[in-house]
């Protein structure tokens, strides 16, 4: 298992090279896929969705690359478990970013288990994000609503990871928490 987390890791880190997180610090992106992944390690997700997680999303954000890469890509390299999962938990980018989010909602009790972890880890990481790195320019009804439409993809993702549901149920009360005090 060790050798395949790293060599997703790798993979990752090379398609997410030149980006960067949206927040005033400017992290590297590939701290994100990381978190993502630590995440579900900790709360015992497989290894199909750990895997996933390094890579979800490796197809959204290479579009614009030379060689972008693509699921069939994923498939041979890293297993079909591992490339359907990044399927489910990709947007589709050609959809205006209202209807993508509408669909993480609609859809999040259609996945797989597998996805429905990742995208729960993926929402815990960005909560946090919101609250110690939030984008520049993002003012605080933005990042209130942002915080409230994770919870709604959240709620669809239930039943899988009890331990992962209460982390995540934790990290959405310290972001509204968080926010609320930032409102005063």
């Amino acid at each position: 298992m060790i050798a395949r987390v790293l060599a997703a890791a790798s993979f990752a880190a090379a398609v997410h090279a030149t980006h960067r997180r949206k927040g005033v610090a400017q992290e590297p992106y590939i701290n994100h896929p990381l978190e993502v992944a630590q995440i579900l390690a900790e709360h015992d997700a497989p290894e199909a969705a750990i895997l996933a997680a390094l890579l979800h999303d490796t197809v959204e954000d290479s579009g614009d690359d030379p060689e972008p890469v693509t699921l069939d890509a994923l498939t041979a390299r890293f297993g079909a478990e591992v490339a359907s999962i990044v399927a489910e938990v990709s947007d589709d980018k050609s959809l205006p970013k209202e209807m993508r989010k509408a669909l993480q909602v609609r859809l999040g009790p259609k996945k797989s288990d597998g996805a429905k972890q990742v995208k729960l880890a993926d929402k815990i990481s960005n909560l946090r994000a919101m609250v110690s790195a939030p984008p520049a320019n993002w003012d605080h009804a933005r990042r209130v609503e942002y915080v409230g439409w994770g919870g709604r993809v959240a709620a669809g993702l239930r039943g899988v990871n009890p331990s992962l549901e209460a982390l995540f149920d934790e990290t959405y009360r310290d972001a509204m928490t968080a926010l609320a005090r930032e409102a005063v």
